[in-house]
Parts: structure tokens; sequence; C-alpha cells
């Protein structure tokens, strides 16, 4: 990761499996929500929830039942079955653990710059689960589906009149990774599913990013 060496002006985090240890729940609940299917159409599913981290579940049941099931839902379909999903994962999310250092490098950055949290979850969902876990005096603006990530980041660097290569992405999926790309801004992975593209920054957990931006920006 090269910056360029001056002020940092804000941070963008996503939130399954960067903030909160989430990941395994949500690929848990797609396994239940399609358990009525075989293993390998289960094992179909789970693999293209991998590989498309960070993008709606809106988006993701609707591909799995037009592409993988062969069932396209209408409307009215496609709500109930995300209901369910919520259903499933609602509670375990507001109870996860932290990822490691995540808590502590909130604490220290809180003040310091503009931090932003920028997720696949549905807006109204993120934002009762920031509430539960009273998470919200962290971050600035909290933003969810059914709105793209590089449209709510395009929205928040004319908002708050920032320059992108001054701004650092923190996710754990490719889609994190198009999205800071798309929009100009750097990135840190943090290690899930996916692999990312070579040269990329990628640590473990939270505990070495502020030590890894303060490494490249100057305060």
């Amino acid at each position: 990761m090269k910056m360029n060496q001056t002020a940092l002006q804000a941070i963008f985090f996503d939130f399954d499996g960067v903030i909160v240890d989430s990941t395994d729940i949500k690929t848990e609940g797609f396994r239940i929500l399609f358990d009525q299917y075989d293993d390998e159409v289960v094992s179909k599913i789970v693999a293209y929830h991998h590989q498309h981290g960070g993008i709606s579940r809106v988006d993701k049941i609707r591909y799995i039942h037009h592409h993988i099931l062969g069932t396209p839902l209408t409307d009215d379909e496609l709500s109930r079955w995300c209901e369910k999903y919520s259903k499933q994962v609602l509670e375990k999310v507001i109870g996860a653990d932290w990822i490691a250092g995540a808590e502590e490098l909130l604490d220290n950055i809180r003040g310091t710059v503009p931090v932003f949290l920028i997720s696949g979850t549905p807006e109204d969902e993120l934002r009762h689960v920031i509430d539960q876990r009273k998470l919200s005096p962290y971050f600035q603006v909290i933003l969810g589906s059914p709105v793209k990530k590089p449209v709510h980041i395009r929205n928040l660097l004319n908002a708050y009149r920032l320059a992108p290569e001054r701004c650092i992405f923190v996710g754990d999926a490719l889609t994190d990774y198009n999205a800071a790309k798309e929009t100009g801004l750097h990135f840190i992975g943090i290690k899930g599913d996916v692999d990312f593209p070579p040269g990329t920054t990628v640590l473990p957990d939270c505990r070495k990013i502020q030590s890894e931006i303060e490494k490249s920006f100057n305060p």
C-alpha cells in the first residue's frame, strides 16, 4: 500500500469481519436458509456467498434463486426470504465478538478523523445492530444497502470535501477492495474468505491497522 505522505482525512470501515467477528454467522445463516436443498447445492450457495462478501443479501438471494436454484423470485417472495435470513442472523450479530483490535482501534481514532461505516447489510438492520451494541458514537455516518458502496463513498467524499487519496477503506471482501479502487481510496484488507490481488496490504485483524496508517501518513 503506497500512500501520499500527507495527513489522513478519513477512514471508511466495512462491518462484518472487520469490526465484529460475524462472517461465520452470516455464512451459517445462508446454510440454514437453504437447508431444504441437498449438500451439493448448499455448497454452491455458500461458495457464492463467500466470493461475494460485502454485497446485499437481497442481491445474493435473488441471484441464488435465479442462477443456482433456477427458481426466480417475485419481489414479495424475495422480501420474505430476506426476512427469514434476517431472523437467522440478527441477534447473533448483535452478540458477536469483536475482531481482535477493533475496539481499541476505534477508541484510539475517535475524534481524530471522520470515521464512516459502510456495509452491505440493509441500512435499517445495520443501524439497529450498531445501536444495540452502543457503537454509534464511533461513527460520523452509518450506511448500508440497498445503495452500493461506491455511491456511498462518493457521496461522503463530496459531503465532507475529502480527497480520496487521503482516505482509507478497511474491508474483508473484494467488494470492499473494488469500491476503494473505483473511488480512489487506499485500501487495507482484513484476511477473510477471499484472496486480494497481489500487492494489497492484508492484515489478520485490526491490531496493526493504526501503525500501518501512521507509517504511511504524516500526522
